[in-house]
């Protein structure tokens, strides 16, 4: 959950700043000053422990099947056994049962554990290929060295064997990271489009997971609340929270490039008044 969320779901469960504390762990003043904006980093074990005490109780109820769609598991590579036995093999997955997987099956592993990854919708490819056009433009137009991605393309986050993740966007700037069938270790730049379904997925197990593995810059777009977070992770201070009114600079260039996200506005309000 984001903050925003956290918050509102303090209200729709009645639950007060004590009984918060009481559940997660954290001190009253803390949360206080997290949901009051005066912290503007929380620390990431701090915000696991408040989101599992408001999560929704339905969210406790067991899985079903082998892969994660968020609050469900919807496929397993093993058909023999018991749903508890598919089940149990979350968190033991590895590159070799990625790479079984039928290949109309989009998923992610993380950790050994499968996340399923839904269709993007068309805004969803829209923002992305752009993002990537101006960023491929800029690169091409001065003879960069690094190169830009665009979904989907595998990444071997941690060059182990339980971690293969499909990011919107990416730059990598270390070309002998480059492999026949994928990306063998961390980008330098990273952005996901995120949706109600992904959102804790990108916010928190993902940001996690690409500060750790050495990505540089991590962009995470909501278009749905016209905001973007930047965690620059060279710097102390994250995430940089904008809108989408401005040119936004990519820190690995040194702000020398920008991304001017004014047509992902207008596509993002088009849609607001088409729904």
């Amino acid at each position: 959950m984001t903050i925003q969320e956290m918050k509102q779901r303090k209200q729709e469960l009645g639950y007060s700043y004590a009984m918060i504390s009481e559940k997660s762990g954290v001190p009253v003043s803390t949360i206080q000053k997290i949901f009051g904006g005066e912290t503007v980093s929380p620390r990431y074990d701090t915000l696991q422990a408040l989101e599992k005490a408001l999560k929704d109780p339905a969210d406790s109820l067991p899985a079903a099947t082998g892969v994660l769609r968020e609050k469900s598991f919807v496929y397993s590579t093993d058909s023999s056994g018991t749903e508890a036995e598919k089940y149990s093999r979350q968190g033991e997955y590895t590159i070799e049962d990625y790479y079984a997987l039928p290949d109309d099956q989009r998923v992610e592993l993380i950790d050994g554990v499968f996340y399923d990854m839904a269709s993007p919708v068309p805004l969803h490819q829209l923002i992305a290929g752009e993002v990537y056009r101006q960023i491929a433009n800029y690169i091409l137009e001065r003879g960069g060295s690094c190169m830009a991605y665009i979904s989907p393309l595998d990444v071997q986050l941690d060059c182990d064997n339980r971690t293969m993740v499909q990011p919107d966007v990416m730059i990598l700037c270390d070309r002998e990271k480059t492999q026949e069938k994928r990306v063998y270790g961390a980008p330098d730049f990273i952005l996901e489009v995120i949706s109600p379904s992904t959102r804790r997925k990108d916010c928190f197990l993902k940001l996690q997971k690409y500060m750790n593995a050495g990505v540089r810059e991590y962009w995470i777009l909501d278009p749905y609340k016209e905001k973007l977070m930047v965690y620059f992770f060279e710097e102390d201070e994250f995430p940089y929270i904008c809108g989408l009114d401005e040119p936004i600079p990519v820190r690995i260039y040194q702000g020398q490039l920008a991304i001017d996200p004014k047509h992902i506005l207008r596509w993002i309000r088009e849609r607001q008044e088409e729904s």
